[in-house]
């Protein structure tokens, strides 16, 4: 299919997804880059081998020049994936590291988009940000002014990624833990899960307060977190034991209280 024509990514997408509809267990597709995934070296080798049955009973080949079989990691989509860890390709981390200091407002969401693209190794990546995503508002002046707190943000993200991290793939035969917090400007959420005592994360997520929001007392934001934080890891923790850790002491306390306000039984 020649691509450019108007809807020819989401038809071929379509396409793969019913070629492979059949295999969804070991392989996935995003357009025309497909990924095989086993737990065995042997499994490996059937799945590979079901995968061309599939393209070629469709009609479809494969380039062998742009094929890479039996590694143990591959580079998917910006990530590098395998051997039970997810990290971001040094190649995108070094072009965050080295991104010039924007002057317009326009630079700086372009800055935010490529560092947001990573957004879930970054812990509480909302409420760091927030200086930045601020200076972007239709208020402010296109040409962009950089006081303490912009700065300390953008070399915070810029540091963030640099450290390489890595996220652990999630075992669902172990129970999770779920970290929560909120600060002034916005909600932050850990997925984890402890290996020989110590914690390794799956995914951080984060988001910014609605202008509403603010203006929660510190208990309803803090619930607020929860709620956020479980509804949206609800397909990890469906089915499955986890804890859940908040600093906010008075939580404990929550299904206790005589006077709880609507909005936090809610």
């Amino acid at each position: 299919m020649p691509f450019g024509l108007p809807g020819a990514a989401a038809t071929f997408q379509w396409l793969m997804d019913r070629v492979l509809s059949t295999h969804k267990d070991y392989a996935v597709a995003c357009i025309d880059d497909i990924i095989i995934f086993s737990n065995s070296w042997g499994d490996h080798l059937q799945h590979v081998d079901k995968v061309l049955q599939a393209l070629r009973q469709a009609g479809l080949t494969a380039n062998p020049r742009k094929c890479q079989f039996g590694k143990r990691e591959v580079s998917y989509l910006g990530y590098t994936v395998g051997n039970g860890q997810l990290r971001p390709i040094l190649d995108k981390v070094r072009a965050i590291r080295d991104y010039p200091r924007p002057n317009t407002k326009r630079q700086v969401r372009q800055f935010l988009g490529l560092a947001g693209y990573y957004r879930q190794f970054i812990e509480h990546f909302a409420s760091v940000a927030a200086p930045l995503t601020d200076m972007t508002r239709n208020s402010k002046p296109q040409r962009v002014v950089w006081g303490p707190r912009e700065a300390q943000a953008f070399e915070t993200l810029r540091r963030a990624l640099i450290t390489e991290p890595v996220l652990r793939q999630p075992d669902f035969e172990k129970p999770f833990v779920v970290q929560t917090d909120a600060s002034e400007v916005g909600l932050g959420a850990v997925l984890a899960q402890e290996k020989k005592g110590v914690e390794h994360p799956m995914a951080y997520l984060s988001r910014k307060l609605l202008p509403q929001e603010k203006h929660y007392a510190t208990i309803e934001k803090e619930a607020l977190a929860i709620k956020w934080a479980v509804d949206s890891l609800r397909y990890f923790l469906l089915g499955n034991h986890f804890t859940l850790v908040t600093d906010h002491a008075p939580l404990k306390w929550i299904q206790n209280m005589k006077d709880t306000n609507a909005r936090i039984l809610r």
